[in-house]
C-alpha cells in the first residue's frame, strides 16, 4: 500500500549555515559596527542565543535570521521567537528555540485534519512522526495538500513517498 511520512525536522548542518551567515552578515553591517553583538547556535538543545546592546538590535537580528532561513530553505515557523527578552547588565537576551520533531500534541492535531478530510486512509503516529497509508497514491497526495493549507502553525515536510 503507498504511504509517506509527515515529519518536522529542521537539518542541523542548514541550521548552523544560517547562523553563520546572519553572523558575517551582522559583523559587515554598519548599524552594528563597533556595539556588543553575539549569536551563537546550541546544537545540543536547538537554541540559537542572541545578545545584543538594545532590544531593538535583537529585532533586528531576528529579521535578518528569518530572511537567511527562508533563503537557506528553512521554514521561518521552526523558530519560535515568542520568548521575551531580558536585560543582563548593559546588555539585552533573548533565546530562539528552534522546533525539531513533532511532538504528540501536534501528531494529534495532525491526525484529527486527516480524519475531517473524508479521505480513505490511515494515519498512524511512530514516535516523532506521522505515516499515512491509503489504497490510491492520489487520496495521499490529498492528504498532502489539506496538510499544507490546514497546518499553517507547524513546519512540515513530507517524506518517504512509497508506492
Amino acid at each position: 500500500m503507498p504511504s509517506f511520512d509527515i515529519v518536522s525536522k529542521i537539518d542541523l548542518q542548514t541550521l548552523d549555515n544560517v547562523v553563520n551567515v546572519v553572523k558575517k552578515e551582522i559583523i559587515n553591517r554598519f548599524d552594528f559596527r563597533g556595539s556588543h553583538v553575539q549569536i551563537e547556535l546550541d546544537k545540543k538543545d536547538f537554541k540559537i542565543n542572541l545578545e545584543a546592546e538594545s532590544e531593538m538590535k535583537i529585532k533586528q537580528i531576528t529579521d535578518v535570521i528569518i530572511s537567511r532561513a527562508i533563503k537557506q530553505s528553512l521554514d521561518p515557523l521552526a523558530f519560535d521567537f515568542s520568548q521575551e527578552v531580558h536585560p543582563s547588565g548593559k546588555i539585552v537576551k533573548k533565546d530562539v528555540p528552534v522546533k525539531n520533531g513533532l511532538k504528540q500534541e501536534d501528531a494529534k492535531k495532525i491526525i484529527k485534519v486527516i480524519k475531517e478530510s473524508g479521505l480513505k486512509v490511515q494515519p498512524q503516529i511512530m514516535d516523532d512522526l506521522v505515516r499515512v497509508t491509503a489504497k490510491k497514491i492520489d487520496d495521499l497526495q490529498k492528504i498532502i495538500t489539506v496538510c499544507k493549507s490546514t497546518v499553517t502553525d507547524i513546519p512540515l515536510q513530507y517524506l518517504n513517498f512509497r508506492n
